[in-house]
């Protein structure tokens, strides 16, 4: 029977789902290998040909592994807590989970079909209370800790609490916030509850805090920088504005030296190696004080009105107020003219005058609509506004004005810098159009760059640091700032704390309540707490997040467990925002049925970490970098072994979209017709391009009965052809459902089988590289599996191979394609891999080999590829069914490539007639002796004597005539 797939892979995949082929085990003797993929977002829309790319590379790895003898972890689950789901619900009224339900079904059933060898008995759902219960479990673990520098380590709360209880607060060095109170051991003990509680949520590692956030009304809920664009959210397109709102957040920035120093040690992209770097941002500086220009007898924050301020004084004398500034070039403080201060920083209310407080009000509002990502992107707009107020330059006393402007951040360093026009680009620009003075403070002559401390120049303007070089300066000036405790030196890193909260209702729940205004965890034993019913998915008419809708829903209501008073108290009605359970699901896959623990001490022993993940680059600085920081301090917590989540990481490259336009007739008033022209004829009309479903068109041509079908106004269209057919113009462009040139892969399956698909998405090109999708080489592919059937069957398609020993140039043929396929896989090279195995076969058809001894070891090299149809060729070559995934992989023998024999080209009077195989162990006069008596030769001599022949050994033999 000829090769028929649909047949095949449904046998197949479903034999593979009744038996748990590829269930891993935890107590396995054999070494463990553990691949993973980014676990999808399942959306309505279902799969599209790009998204398979990375599952199909790391199931053929996977596969092979088996193969190789490892026991493989290879898992499977759903990022199903999101924004989408929850726009439909506020659109609709239904539940997200059904939403969810329904888009996990389709998911499933198309990953299915693509005969993925995923140990499903451990998929997971981040949306599931069975998951999420951990994730509250983590975050309240998180809560209960504090990063203690000394130990370089997180620790528990109850080692600060015991610290207080015997020191007070001398002798901690924490990662909290800036304004930690100093107290004894008496002093605490005095303290009531509340007051302690207060004090140690400024050393939590998850606390909350007055953050500015990405605000949409439209959407309710606070954005991530990367779901912001220009100004817009990126799903929806909604106005998004800077707000000032009591978040959840994490104290990432107290792992930033440890998540810088841990990329050195695992084996991914250096491109995103260096995103993180960037992300992280670590500078070596010093942190200066600028004093406020005050009045000695008011602050700033009395004061109304700027009447020119108070004469220069020395620092520290009555100055009350100072602004802080980060700076990795605290050499340059003589150049500094004047100071920016971000437009959301604490001080700018109490710094403007009356005066300044409209055009302030206005730049501030703004400088609201844009997202950070813009303000930090955005290098050539110069805006800004004056406070009226002046700080005093600690390193010579001279009077400095202080602006506004949205360049600086709030939340990066102290948000705000000094500015030194002469050294810095956007300083130049800003003082420039603001008319302020620009100080020289380098000589540059023979430097050539002024921003580069290594190189030597002489200091100007500055009597203080005449001779010195860089180094010299610096020391000198951090040493006279710290005398004058105007300063000191100082590591600052670009990485802030990351936001933890989402005003959303599709989420997981934060497991805290509160007293007044401070929140305390929920008892462990009554986790998960489990999302409640609501009557709408949108924000109270108040502005509160959806939650606050749940009717009864508070701690104690309806619990058993009774608090204080038997009061009951509400909960936290922001949830956990998207990366909460994607930063640590790699460890319930590991034990995804434990509901005693996240996963168990034993199953984290046995895997520790994932040896391969792949996934896109555009979560380098989102979902990796939380991940690596959730997966430290799991490790500071004794709770997993390895520091760093990921050994090995590809990422993979997108597959784009490969668009057909048709050109529609424009008439002499410029208006469309329903006409349209033929790709090389459209020089000769007016015609406008317009994207038509790639769907309706194969190899380029249009299926005119579809297009017709295609839109209702398409109906009666007319058609100027070329050739009695209709051309379309070509694209490529990003897939999406809007350019009609998204490929279903459930149509290719249908139409060439799964493992076309496999084998046509690796052929395409490299795993890391962007490609065009082109639905017209995949015949190639499915030509190539009815090819390799082949050499299984007869003419009539029956099943018939030989007992028969293998010949050299077959066993050559085997093994060149057993060391390619090797090396390949080894590198993540797959796109070659299919080429070779198209080379072997065509060798093996031309060898008319039927071999068991050949066809068997081909049959499990490329299994990993095309697994439905080697499984079934398997069997037929009477082996049991299913143990192909786990037979050994053919060992390579080298010495089937050793060449000992050579296709001499045989010449008449210098004219190539022929080849032949001669042993390479002849010496010249064999070879001639043996091409003179050869029979195909003599044909060609025809009964003529050669009057001499030329050997050059290993080349090429030529007879003169």
């Amino acid at each position: 029977m000829d090769y028929q797939f649909k047949d095949i892979e449904q046998k197949w995949q479903q034999f593979w789902a009744e038996n748990q082929t590829f269930k891993a085990d935890n107590n396995s003797s054999k070494p463990k290998y553990y691949v993973m993929d980014m676990f999808p977002y399942p959306s309505g829309a279902g799969l599209h040909v790009g998204h398979p790319l990375g599952y199909i590379a790391s199931d053929i790895f996977a596969r092979y592994k088996r193969l190789k003898g490892f026991n493989v972890l290879h898992p499977m689950g759903y990022d199903s807590f999101g924004l989408p789901a929850e726009q439909y619900a506020i659109q609709t009224g239904q539940h997200p989970a059904i939403t969810t339900e329904a888009n996990i079904t389709t998911y499933r059933r198309q990953l299915d079909q693509i005969g993925f060898s995923f140990d499903w008995s451990r998929e997971v759902r981040t949306s599931s209370p069975d998951f999420y219960k951990w994730t509250q479990w983590i975050f309240m673990q998180l809560f209960n800790s504090w990063y203690n520098k000394a130990a370089d380590k997180a620790e528990s709360i109850e080692r600060l609490v015991a610290h207080f209880e015997q020191n007070g607060s001398t002798g901690i060095d924490a990662v909290c916030d800036e304004e930690v109170l100093t107290f004894t051991a008496n002093e605490w003990k005095a303290f009531t509850k509340e007051e302690q509680q207060a004090e140690l949520l400024k050393y939590r590692i998850t606390y909350l805090r007055e953050s500015t956030v990405n605000w949409c009304a439209a959407l309710g809920t606070v954005l991530a920088n990367d779901e912001v664009k220009d100004g817009f959210s990126e799903r929806g397109g909604y106005p998004v504005e800077q707000k000032k709102m009591m978040q959840w957040s994490m104290r990432i920035t107290a792992y930033a030296e440890r998540l810088l120093q841990g990329l050195d040690t695992i084996d991914w992209p250096e491109p995103l190696k260096e995103m993180q770097r960037n992300w992280i941002g670590k500078s070596v500086g010093a942190s200066v004080k600028f004093p406020i220009e005050a009045s000695p007898k008011s602050s700033p924050k009395e004061r109304t009105s700027n009447e020119g301020g108070a004469p220069p004084l020395s620092f520290g004398e009555g100055r009350g107020e100072a602004i802080e500034v980060f700076t990795t070039r605290v050499d340059t403080i003589f150049g500094v003219t004047f100071i920016v201060l971000a437009p959301e920083h604490e001080l700018v209310p109490a710094l403007t005058t009356p005066k300044q407080k409209a055009e302030i009000d206005a730049y501030i509002a703004q400088s609201k609509k844009k997202s950070e990502l813009d303000r930090m992107a955005d290098t050539k707009t110069v805006s800004g506004a004056f406070t009226g107020s002046y700080v005093i330059n600690p390193a010579n006393n001279k009077k400095v004005p202080i602006y506004i402007a949205d360049y600086v951040l709030a939340g990066y360093g102290t948000g705000a810098v000094m500015a030194v026009p002469s050294g810095d680009q956007r300083d130049y620009l800003f003082a420039k159009h603001f008319n302020l003075p620009i100080i020289p403070i380098i000589d540059i002559q023979n430097i050539e760059t002024e921003a580069d401390p290594t190189k030597e120049g002489k200091y100007i303007n500055s009597d203080f640091m005449n001779g010195l070089g860089y180094k010299e300066a610096t020391a000198k000036l951090i040493a006279f700032l710290e005398e004058k405790g105007a300063g000191k030196a100082k590591v600052n890193f670009r990485m802030r704390d990351a936001i933890f909260g989402r005003q959303r209702y599709w989420g997981e729940p934060v497991p805290v309540y509160f007293k007044g205004d401070l929140p305390y965890l929920i008892d462990e034993k009554d986790l998960p707490l489990i999302l409640p019913e609501v009557d709408k998915y949108l924000p109270t008419e108040t502005g509160e997040p959806p939650l606050a809708r749940a009717k009864d829903w508070k701690y104690g209501s309806q619990k058993t467990k009774d608090l204080e008073g038997g009061e009951s108290y509400p909960y936290e009605h922001s949830t956990m925002p998207g990366w909460a359970g994607s930063s640590w699901y790699w460890y319930r896959y590991m034990d995804a049925h434990n509901d005693k623990e996240f996963a168990s001490p034993k199953a984290i022993e046995y895997w520790k970490n994932v040896d391969l993940y792949i996934g896109g680059s555009e979560h380098a600085t989102g979902h990796l970098l939380y991940s690596r920081f959730w997966n430290k301090f799991l490790k500071d917590m004794g709770l997993v072994i390895e520091e760093e989540p990921f050994k090995k990481l590809i990422n993979q490259g997108m597959i784009q979209g490969r668009s057909s336009f048709v050109y529609r007739l424009i008439d002499e008033m410029g208006r469309g017709t329903n006409t349209f022209v033929s790709k090389g004829l459209t020089k000769e009309y007016s015609t406008s391009p317009l994207h038509v479903d790639v769907n309706i068109v194969e190899n380029d041509i249009l299926d005119i009965t579809k297009f017709k079908k295609w839109r209702d106004d398409f109906a009666d269209a007319d058609f100027i052809l070329e050739n009695g057919k209709y051309v379309c113009g070509i694209e490529v462009e990003k897939m999406s459902k809007s350019k009609f040139n998204v490929v279903n892969p459930d149509d290719l399956i249908e139409r060439y089988g799964a493992d076309t698909l496999r084998m046509y998405e690796m052929f395409l090109g490299p795993l890391e590289q962007s490609k065009p999708w082109n639905t017209n080489g995949i015949e190639g592919v499915f030509k190539f599996l009815r090819k390799f059937w082949k050499l299984f069957h007869d003419e009539q398609f029956n099943f018939r191979v030989s007992e028969d020993a293998a010949t050299k140039a077959e066993l050559k043929s085997l093994h060149k394609i057993i060391r390619k396929v090797e090396e390949d896989v080894e590198r993540f090279s797959f796109n070659t891999s299919v080429s070779s195995f198209m080379i072997a076969v065509n060798e093996l058809t031309d060898l008319k080999c039927n071999k068991r001894a050949i066809l068997q070891e081909l049959v499990v090299v490329l299994s990993s590829y095309a697994p439905h149809i080697c499984e079934e060729l398997w069997v037929l070559l009477g082996n049991q069914p299913g143990t192909l995934s786990y037979a050994p992989y053919p060992k390579f023998n080298a010495e089937y490539l050793i060449e000992d024999e050579f296709a001499y080209p045989i010449s008449i009077n210098g004219k190539t007639k022929m080849n032949l195989n001669i042993s390479l162990s002849l010496d010249p006069a064999a070879i001639e002796s043996t091409v003179v008596t050869n029979a195909d030769v003599q044909k060609y001599l025809d009964g003529r004597t050669p009057k001499k022949v030329i050997v050059v050994k290993g080349r090429i033999v030529n007879i003169v005539l």
